[in-house]
């Protein structure tokens, strides 16, 4: 896809898809994910190469300081492609067990 058509698509100008593509304007997350969808580029590999955070996630590392730890403990020990993925299947299942326990009432 050429630039200036993916800008028009976009609603942006050229030299500001331009400016994004160079590493000289950081572009808002929404519009990430809509260069990401429209080039059918894999968001989270994109952030990840970009050193960022979605913000959801951002927003939640402020809130817990043991996600925050975990990440940091996570890096350190610089855990291979493998052992990441062993480690998000172990998160669905958590993630699983949480929506079928029974909701308390209040």
């Amino acid at each position: 896809m050429r630039l200036r058509a993916l800008a028009a698509e976009l609603g942006i100008s050229p030299s500001y898809l331009s400016d994004i593509e160079n590493g000289k304007r950081t572009p808002a997350h929404r519009l990430l994910v809509e260069i990401c969808r429209r080039l059918r580029l894999d968001l989270d590999e994109l952030l990840a190469a970009a050193g960022r955070l979605d913000p959801e996630t951002r927003r939640y590392l402020r809130r817990s300081p043991a996600a925050a730890r975990l990440l940091r403990r996570i890096a350190r020990l610089r855990l291979d492609e493998g052992h990441l993925r062993a480690l998000e299947r172990q998160v669905e299942l958590l993630a699983t067990r949480k929506s079928s326990r029974p909701q308390e009432s209040l």
